[in-house]
């Protein structure tokens, strides 16, 4: 939100979800099981080996790293090649997107009905017409 929540960018909130995303994800910590740690296969490659074509750092790479859709990890002529189109222009997007083709599912009519029922309550306690 900006100007003391007077103005509110729909852009803004697709990039704050992305970096609440990214949060939970260094939140959940680095796992220490025997297939994550890969003993075996540090010690079939050794100190100076290449890690990276092993089949053990391809299966896991990507699960350790979060993968943001907003953030362009790219090497700047890959960005520039692309258009070079920063995170806000890219949140704004996916928001314009997010408005226009959004269909909300109808709440349930029980739940419905449990809402009315609050507000109503709400309205007799403060007596709002």
């Amino acid at each position: 939100m900006l100007e003391m929540g007077m103005t509110l960018s729909y852009g803004q909130i697709v990039a704050d979800n992305e970096f609440a995303a990214m949060i939970r994800r260094v939140l959940e910590g680095i796992p220490v099981h025997d297939e994550d740690l890969a003993v075996d296969v540090i010690a079939r490659v050794g100190a100076r080996g290449n890690f990276l074509t092993e089949e053990h750092t391809l299966k896991h790479m990507r699960g350790y790293q979060s993968q943001p859709k907003l953030m362009d990890r790219n090497m700047r002529e890959f960005w520039e090649a692309k258009g070079s189109t920063d995170m806000i222009a890219r949140a704004n997007e996916v928001a314009r997107g997010i408005l226009e083709t959004y269909k909300p599912q109808p709440l349930a009519d029980s739940v419905a009905r449990t809402l009315r029922s609050l507000v109503e309550d709400a309205e007799k306690a403060h007596k709002i017409k």
